[in-house]
């Protein structure tokens, strides 16, 4: 499945999981990744990044403009594509 997020500045997705991978790529602005276990990372639009399945994370607009980002996500049919972790 694909989408399209738009983020404005300051905004977050929230701290979430998928069941399957999530491939993305920042298509304008400015994404700061955080990825349970790993180094958070800013990343440019033009920017690719990978999240593994079942990985908690968030994704936030930390630059001045909105932030657009496309994602591909493998998922299992019939399963969430998302789940909030609280």
């Amino acid at each position: 499945m694909q989408a399209r997020a738009e983020f404005a500045p300051g905004v977050a997705a929230g701290r979430h999981t998928h069941p399957g991978e999530e491939f993305g790529y920042v298509i304008e602005g400015t994404l700061l990744l955080e990825v349970d276990g790993q180094p958070a990372r800013t990343l440019q639009a033009g920017e690719a990044f990978f999240v593994p399945a079942g990985a908690i994370h968030d994704g936030k607009n930390v630059g001045s403009g909105n932030l657009k980002v496309l994602a591909t996500y493998v998922v299992e049919k019939g399963k969430p594509v998302a789940t909030p972790i609280k």
